[in-house]
């Protein structure tokens, strides 16, 4: 990563105007549209306050309720005037610190704000503001204090989005609020949902015609995720806010003394699904980087002594096995696991001191004299008992200590959402990334705070050890659905590869997709800090080994080059002049032709990692080989079923 803090200075140019084209109001209604002009969001501002979104003049949102319940005063949905109203067209170029899909982001969009007030009663306030983008629509609100000195407290955000038709739709249930977000995603018509639905995001839309939906949430603070539902209606999808801790369903889920703002209501919005994943607006509706120096961030891949590569012990022989496996492969990082404080999850744990068979000093050291440097795992609890993380963080920078992981916490509302923020930023301050798991979904808090550099929120490849509900067709399903967030951390890397009929719960674990398939996951998915699950004797030295030595985690570019969810997904990611490609199959094996026409015109040399003809019955099986390409020509990919490819482009 470069050094020099210019690069972190963020180069805008903002155009603050009342724009006639974008922006009309009639009666009631007030429009926005995209700068590209296909997307319009209207809102009005009838007897009911509602929404609605148009793209290229096809309906993707009818109207659709706005407003919020709140206990003890009447709901807050309409009997508004427009206070005011202000429009502005925003364009500016940024430079991530952690560059997930692009090395230079476009933020482009058009603005609508509204002060609405109450004509008659308590006569509240509330700001909405209405943001269209070339690639989607969002909008959020801002309530105020009340008259009465005290606090608030929203039992119901009426937001609702009224979908035309039945589209086909993925969907993942959670069954309940408390959960860790690691479900499978499964394709339905939208009418399968229900009022007892509780349905995670992002959820893809596909509306036929060559037009692509997925719902959302970005900028997440101070305020409960939500999930969603259904009012009864087909297609009425509802808002369903996580409740206070100790509130029932219907019970409390904010609570506010001062000015709150919602997070952003996301749609992304694609002639193809491909778009929706080359999407940046969910870190676009996030602010700038807050960290003023944030050159110690530097993602790389890291080796992992977890329990899922074999039944691991907490001794310094081990530990030092996967610091060499790091040191050899190249890789910056090793993430010593659950126990090295000892028991944890207990009054007594201690997250400042090592456990007695261990010394933390010693691992340190013998890191870093390898050129490696270590990340920890620290259970949630321990971390929040008694603020043990004020003590710990300092400590582990004085320590040496890269990052941290923390696991467990399971939960998404408004508390909780705070807590991730007390410990992310507590982190930078003291010069620590972070991997939350047991964690809910991304909604781009990594432009802000780059060193909360990935998480899991997804079932990944631990699921292997103990479930059979991990297959081929999950994998691409994740690369369409809960990647449209951002970062997970899916821990890929499993290299005692099996045949579904051969593949069993057991230690070491074991994964029934080929061995090229597995190395597909580190360039289709995003993770700039990606982390290695199987352990250093199944890896060192062994076929495909090669391409983990090469395999950045950051990117500069990134291309769509066609799938569809549950078949196959194809993405070509670009990091300096070279260019990498990722192709993952389901349990049908097939041919796919990549068209290389978003390379420069020229000639290249094209490195492969592929399924050979005995890969479906041996899926260890792999070849190597190095043929010639140039720009535009197409490439024929042959996968076994449970398969893929990975290819690696440089020009002559």
């Amino acid at each position: 990563m470069n050094k020099n803090p210019n690069m972190y200075k963020i180069k805008k140019c903002l155009i603050f105007l009342i724009v006639l084209i974008t922006v009309k109001t009639n009666g009631q209604d007030t429009t926005v549209k995209s700068p590209d002009n296909n997307i319009t969001v209207t809102v009005s501002n009838a007897d009911k306050l509602t929404w609605s979104v148009t793209w290229r003049g096809r309906n993707i949102v009818n109207p659709s309720a706005m407003g919020f319940e709140l206990k003890d005063e009447e709901a807050m949905a309409g009997n508004f005037m427009i206070m005011d109203q202000s429009v502005k067209n925003f364009n500016e170029t940024w430079l991530p610190v952690v560059r997930s899909k692009h090395a230079v982001i476009i933020n482009n969009y058009n603005e609508l704000k509204l002060i609405l007030r109450e004509k008659s009663g308590p006569m509240r306030q509330m700001e909405l503001s209405v943001r269209a983008y070339n690639d989607g629509a969002a909008f959020r609100y801002k309530l105020f204090r009340s008259a009465k000195v005290g606090e608030r407290q929203i039992v119901k955000e009426l937001t609702s989005f009224n979908i035309p038709g039945d589209p086909k739709a993925w969907i993942v249930e959670y069954g309940a609020y408390s959960t860790s977000n690691e479900a499978e995603f499964f394709e339905h018509p939208l009418s399968y949902l229900n009022e007892k639905s509780i349905a995670g995001m992002p959820m893809l839309m596909e509306y036929g015609n060559n037009c692509w939906v997925a719902v959302t949430e970005a900028k997440i603070d101070n305020y409960a995720a939500f999930y969603i539902g259904t009012n009864g209606t087909p297609g009425q999808l509802t808002t369903k806010l996580v409740p206070v801790p100790g509130e029932p369903e219907n019970g409390v889920k904010v609570r506010f003394d001062d000015e709150v703002y919602t997070p952003w209501r996301v749609l992304m919005i694609g002639e193809s699904p491909g778009t929706l994943i080359e999407s940046e607006i969910i870190q676009n509706l996030n602010d700038p980087c807050a960290i003023t120096d944030p050159s110690w961030i530097r993602p790389g891949i890291s080796a992992w002594d977890h329990w899922w590569s074999g039944e691991v012990k907490m001794e310094m022989p081990v530990i030092k096995q996967y610091i060499d496996l790091a040191s050899q492969m190249g890789w910056p990082y090793m993430l010593v696991d659950w126990q090295w404080y000892g028991k944890f999850n207990t009054p007594e744990a201690d997250i400042t001191k090592w456990a007695s068979q261990i010394s933390m000093p010693e691992i340190i050291e013998y890191a870093r004299s390898k050129n490696v440097k270590i990340i920890v795992w620290l259970y949630s609890s321990d971390v929040n008992r008694n603020s043990a993380y004020k003590v710990a963080f300092p400590l582990y920078e004085k320590w040496g200590i890269a990052g941290i992981k923390i696991d467990f916490m399971d939960r998404d509302d408004q508390q909780m959402v705070n807590w991730y923020h007390d410990i992310i930023k507590c982190a930078a301050e003291n010069h620590l990334m972070v991997d939350f798991h047991g964690a809910y979904k991304p909604d781009g808090i990594i432009r802000t705070w780059p060193n909360m550099i990935t998480r899991e929120g997804l079932m990944g490849n631990e699921y292997y050890k103990f479930s059979d509900k991990m297959s081929p067709e999950h994998n691409i399903k994740l690369a369409f659905t809960r990647m449209l967030a951002g970062q997970m951390d899916y821990t890929p890397g499993a290299f005692l590869n099996v045949t579904r009929d051969k593949y069993k719960q057991q230690t070491p674990a074991v994964v029934w997709n080929t061995r090229a398939a597995e190395l597909s996951k580190f360039v289709i998915y995003e993770s700039p800090l990606t982390v290695v699950c199987d352990h250093p004797d199944y890896i060192l030295n062994k076929p495909g080994a090669d391409f983990l030595k090469i395999v950045p985690t950051v990117w500069d570019d990134i291309k769509f080059l066609g799938g569809y969810p549950g078949d196959y997904v194809a993405i070509a990611k670009r990091s300096g002049e070279k260019w990498f490609i990722g192709i993952m199959n389901n349990s049908v094996g097939k041919t796919v032709n990549l068209k290389l026409d978003f390379l420069p015109d020229g000639n290249y040399d094209a490195e492969f990692w592929s399924d050979t003809k005995k890969s479906e019955k041996e899926p260890m099986d792999i070849n190597k080989s190095v043929r010639s390409v140039k720009s535009g020509e197409q490439v024929k990919v042959i996968m076994s079923a449970n398969g893929g490819s990975v290819i690696v482009l440089k020009k002559r």
